[in-house]
């Protein structure tokens, strides 16, 4: 049984424990078991992406992995029924919530229907693009300074709807991220 070091530290600390020991060697059976499931998992996602030519153009955005791009993809399932690229951040509840009576107009918190795992991944996908990719696009430039302005959240939920925007336009289009503007407008040229 492969523990790993924390699995042999506590298989140390409780030896000699008797029903201690038995109950912790089978959690650390479990915990392994798990861990292979998790792998297992792991390598069908990567394998199911790799073989999907549209799973690999959506990851060529930076921050979109492999999950990401699987769950934007079985969320949307037909491109064509959405007319406008614009209309996803209200599919995926990523929209301002508006409150209008009388004389009050508010924008709020966002909307949160839709597929709540699709926009967990989007807002996820935001963050890394904002927080962890070191090389710059227009995207992220987009992102940093919405930051600097209204806040790091409000940023994220913005990246995440322009995402869902771009992604679904990298479907239909049949086209991959273009990370400077001024390859989108020689591409759009030619």
């Amino acid at each position: 049984m492969a523990v790993g070091r924390l699995g042999d530290r506590v298989l140390e600390l409780v030896e000699g424990e008797g029903v201690l020991e038995q109950t912790v060697r089978a959690v650390l059976r479990m915990r392994q078991e798990v861990v292979e499931r998790i792998e297992e998992l792991h390598r069908l996602v990567l394998a199911t992406t790799k073989a999907d030519p549209v799973c690999r153009r959506l990851m060529s955005v930076p921050g979109v992995g492999p999950l990401t791009a699987l769950a934007y993809r079985t969320a949307v399932e037909d491109p064509s029924r959405f007319r406008k690229s614009s209309h996803l951040g209200a599919h995926f509840g990523l929209t301002p919530r508006k409150y209008a009576s009388g004389e009050v107009d508010r924008h709020g918190h966002i909307t949160r229907c839709g597929d709540r795992m699709a926009r967990s991944l989007l807002c996820e996908a935001a963050m890394v693009l904002l927080a962890r990719v070191q090389r710059w696009s227009w995207l992220k430039r987009w992102g940093v300074q919405i930051a600097q302005r209204r806040g790091a959240r409000r940023a994220q939920v913005a990246v995440a709807r322009r995402l869902a925007v771009i992604l679904h336009r990298i479907w239909v289009d049949g086209t991959e991220f273009c990370a400077r503007r001024e390859e989108i407008s020689r591409l759009s040229v030619a």
